[in-house]
């Protein structure tokens, strides 16, 4: 179970004592509202079957879900209950209706299936890099092994610390020259590489060691506002003073030269009169949030 949650020893044990929590809980608080509503042994059964089915229907998820939440494992949980408002054909899934997706972007069908252990590099805070730890927890084979950082008390490092991920810190020289961080990479068993805010420019000896096992997500369309310096404010920057109506995210595979890999993924949202780099931005994030996860998620089954 462990495995196909995909979760780590500690969370692993988290996670069965909010289930215990929270079935002792029902119980109790089934106990007394029977009891508060003057229920006994001559009440008619169909009423006291209702009370329970309720109990467990409602109350059983919400008491999970705040259990989940104390304990530190409110993604793990929400993701859980979620499947059981899919199934219900109550929740019909997330969506932001001022964005435009690409039309023609398609995947293959999923082939045989192999456990993935995938590290995500990332230089900054790590949105991006939490999204993809958060949808992919509980996934049966694919696993975020591995944080590869290049800054120091980069916010990175603390989401990869409450989800029990490992952190390889690197420095730019034996990056750049040879191939020390290649052999520590295997050693986690890392078959998958997602760039997620990482500023480094990947090298020839990395790229060859994983080919078109890298991926890096860029928030403008390339072609346009890709290449050296063109990340974060800048790019934003580029497009408005350009004059463009449009702009979004593009996920690619990694080549040797900044963001001229091969497109995977692209999303659109519009750029308003009055746009500033900075409202821009929040429209980027929105994006990267809503589709790179499900992405990566995608490339790996393929």
């Amino acid at each position: 179970m462990k495995e196909k949650w995909g979760v780590t020893a500690s969370q692993f044990v988290v996670i069965f004592i909010v289930f215990g929590l929270t079935g002792t809980t029902t119980a109790v608080l089934t106990r007394y509202v029977t009891n508060w509503l003057g229920m006994d042994a001559t009440t008619f059964w169909l009423w006291k079957l209702l009370l329970r089915l309720g109990m467990l229907l409602i109350g059983y998820q919400a008491i999970l879900l705040t259990y989940g939440a104390l304990l530190g494992q409110w993604a793990f949980f929400w993701k859980y209950e979620k499947k059981i408002l899919k199934k219900l054909g109550i929740w019909k899934g997330e969506s932001d209706p001022g964005i435009t997706n690409a039309s023609n972007n398609t995947f293959p069908k999923p082939q045989t299936r192999q456990f993935r252990h995938v590290a995500i590099f990332a230089s900054g805070a790590g949105s991006n890099a939490e999204k993809i730890i958060s949808h992919l927890q509980t996934h049966p084979f694919i696993k975020v092994s591995l944080i590869v950082c290049n800054k120091k008390g980069a916010g990175v490092i603390n989401i990869a610390d409450r989800n029990g991920i490992p952190v390889l810190m690197i420095e730019k020289e034996p990056f750049f020259r040879g191939d020390v961080y290649i052999s520590q990479l295997k050693q986690y068993g890392i078959d998958f590489i997602v760039l997620a805010g990482f500023l480094w420019k990947i090298p020839e000896t990395l790229i060859r060691a994983y080919p078109k096992q890298i991926i890096n997500i860029h928030p403008a369309l390339l072609p346009k506002y890709g290449g050296k310096g063109m990340y974060g404010q800048y790019v934003h920057e580029a497009v408005i003073a350009a004059g463009e109506k449009e702009s979004g995210i593009t996920i690619h595979y990694v080549n040797e030269h900044f963001d001229e890999g091969e497109i995977i993924f692209q999303a659109k949202c519009l750029v308003d009169d009055h746009e500033t780099a900075a409202s821009l931005a929040q429209k980027i994030h929105v994006l990267e949030h809503q589709y790179f996860p499900g992405i990566v998620q995608k490339i790996l089954e393929q």
